[in-house]
């Protein structure tokens, strides 16, 4: 709908509430458990364990390369169940939208949502909108929850970390974060950078069916990236992770970046990745596992762990050995 905005009353429950919402959101999602639009999606009996996740977010441009917000909500939750080890089963997609907002522009981030969805094999399965006056949101929130079955009775076992497992990443680090430090500052770069936001549960999942003994425990490295994660990780498990700088994939635009602003790709923000801790005899069969994935294919083992107090450490390039900490300072806000 060129040049049509959301106005408060789309928010105000009447006939244009109604039409936004069937003429324009619903019809996106339909399947038997939305189409009905009952005050709760009825998912039927569920056998097996249930996780339960949610996220909001508010990323700032909505657009960027590579994917928009709308992808992004429908990944992220879908991302968090799977490193759980939970095939996905359904979403809420809940819309906060600030009055004056392009319709065409929803129209596309609802699109992508779609697309997402599919590609994740989910449906959206229940709903919310509503609508703010201009100047109280940044044009479009978004809060998704998700419901997922543990498969094959794996649940993360940080308590099973023990020397010598070996820390896969499934991809090069920092992608998502450096497209949107692009967009929101207009940077103009002769080497495109896309977010690489993407669904991975049906990847994980075939790690799990073939190799679920052996991945001990799995994260899906967002904000804070690789270097948060894995510090969130070692505290769970109380374990030292030593990490091997020349393993660590970084792809060279985002490199160049992050050389010119002075950031460290370990600590940016990835939103189609995932950070494994695996016995170290499978290590090399899970690898070759993810590669052959579309979402995998730079996989690699980046580290191993070692005997020793908890934390993460880094060998160099030239030998040495420097700690991995909590990132001190305002990190870049808005990015999911």
């Amino acid at each position: 709908m060129p040049g049509q905005r959301i106005l408060l009353s789309h928010g105000e429950g009447g006939k244009k509430s109604r039409d936004l919402i069937r003429k324009i959101i619903a019809k996106r999602f339909e399947n038997p458990i939305l189409s009905p639009l009952f005050d709760s999606g009825l998912l039927g009996r569920l056998d097996g364990e249930i996780a339960f996740t949610t996220d909001g977010y508010v990323v700032t441009p909505a657009i960027f390369p590579g994917g928009d917000i709308g992808r992004l909500a429908v990944c992220g939750t879908l991302n968090d169940l799977s490193v759980c080890g939970a095939r996905p089963v359904a979403i809420s997609c809940a819309l906060i939208l600030e009055e004056g907002f392009p319709v065409e522009t929803l129209e596309t981030i609802l699109d992508s949502m779609k697309t997402a969805a599919a590609e994740g094999d989910v449906v959206v399965a229940c709903g919310d909108t509503k609508v703010v006056e201009k100047g109280s949101a940044d044009g479009i929130f978004i809060t998704t929850s998700g419901v997922g079955i543990a498969c094959g009775g794996w649940r993360p076992a940080p308590e099973n970390v023990r020397p010598g497992d070996r820390i896969i990443l499934t991809g090069t680090m920092g992608d998502h974060q450096a497209a949107v430090l692009i967009a929101r500052n207009r940077l103009e770069l002769a080497a495109e950078i896309l977010s690489d936001v993407a669904p991975l549960s049906s990847m994980l999942l075939d790690v799990l069916s073939a190799f679920g003994g052996s991945v001990r425990f799995m994260r899906d490295p967002t904000r804070g990236g690789v270097g948060v994660s894995l510090n969130e990780m070692a505290e769970s498990s109380r374990a030292r992770i030593v990490l091997d700088e020349s393993r660590l994939p970084v792809a060279e635009a985002v490199r160049g970046v992050c050389e010119i602003l002075g950031f460290d790709p370990i600590y940016l923000a990835n939103e189609g990745k995932a950070l494994l801790i695996v016995d170290g005899k499978s290590a090399d069969p899970i690898i070759e596992t993810l590669r052959k994935a579309r979402y995998g294919r730079n996989a690699a083992v980046i580290g191993k762990v070692t005997e020793g107090p908890p934390g993460v450490l880094m060998k160099t390039v030239i030998g040495g050995l420097r700690a991995v900490d909590y990132p001190v300072g305002d990190q870049l806000p808005r990015i999911c």
